[in-house]
């Protein structure tokens, strides 16, 4: 006798099927992660909610008194701060085109050379450093007395030596090189990792359609690497809004305060100058900046996607 379904009992459809045990355990997975979630929105939330609090009162440490929008129109009115809001959109295009543009063409050109992992090592050695040590390097290459200059006049091209870190804004293009010196490494090991990822197949398919060179490049290899591009852009982008130390220690923000951006000017006007208001309000304007390029950036990366 048989022991199957009765030919007059249809079997159950979907709608009353009892639930997968995956579905029940649902419920039980968001609340080990509702702690997490809670700890990190609050830990988020609360400080930006202070600073933004303090960022509308004055400087006084003790029972500070309502300022309102002042604090912002007295700061933004600040040529130190105007020149410090330059600098960062200066740091924001320098940290993006040569970290991404630089450790692409070293990806791209020592990938299939029997001598490439020693260039490779060379431009990614930097990266292990911390920014400290890389602004002691530079230093030692930039002082007026320093190994660069010192060559120039070696080579006879002494007329080109100066002071590299004295004018502006050349001093905050050899600051915006000097992280790029450091930065390039990581876009180097995630080009190479997206290159690795390349279907052969693709590459010799180009090759025997006529696609060589630049063609093949522009057309084959490129497209391919979009992810990994998005990756090491959003990566220069973060760095080269929270660049601190490098500056601190290579140049304190001077001459002048000149080379200073967001979030040097944010600690000078908080811890130096000992101008609480001023300070959260320029961390205001830093997390607005940070907000609207990261904003824009997603933006266009999902409408192309």
């Amino acid at each position: 006798m048989s022991t199957g379904t009765p030919a007059h009992q249809a079997p159950p459809t979907a709608a009353h099927r009892p639930p997968r045990r995956r579905d029940r355990a649902l419920p039980a997975r968001t609340g080990f992660l509702l702690p997490a979630v809670v700890l990190v929105t609050v830990l988020s939330t609360v400080p930006f909610v202070l600073t933004l609090w303090r960022s509308f009162h004055d400087d006084r440490f003790v029972h500070p008194g309502w300022a309102g929008v002042d604090t912002y129109i007295q700061m933004l009115s600040d040529p130190v701060v105007l020149r410090s809001l330059l600098n960062t959109l200066f740091w924001l295009v320098g940290t993006v085109v040569l970290p991404v543009g630089l450790g692409l063409l070293v990806a791209v050109m020592t990938e299939r050379l029997s001598w490439g992992r020693w260039a490779r090592t060379a431009v990614v050695l930097p990266y292990a450093l911390s920014g400290s040590a890389v602004a002691v390097v530079w230093n030692f290459l930039l002082q007026d007395n320093g190994a660069l200059n010192s060559a120039l006049h070696a080579l006879g091209l002494g007329a080109f030596a100066h002071g590299w870190l004295l004018t502006w804004p050349g001093n905050t293009v050899v600051l915006i090189v000097a992280n790029a010196w450091q930065a390039t490494g990581v876009a180097v090991i995630l080009y190479l990792v997206g290159l690795q990822g390349i279907p052969p197949e693709t590459v010799e398919a180009a090759a025997l359609d006529g696609a060589i060179g630049w063609t093949r490049f522009r057309h084959i290899v490129l497209p391919q690497l979009r992810g990994t591009t998005v990756v090491v852009v959003g990566i220069s982008l973060a760095g080269g809004l929270k660049a601190f130390d490098l500056i601190w220690v290579l140049t304190g923000g001077g001459p002048g305060r000149s080379t200073e951006t967001l979030a040097v000017s944010m600690y000078w006007e908080s811890f130096v100058l000992q101008r609480p208001g001023s300070g959260a309000a320029l961390a205001v304007v830093l997390t607005l900046v940070v907000v609207a390029t990261s904003v824009a950036y997603l933006r266009r990366q999902l409408r192309s996607a």
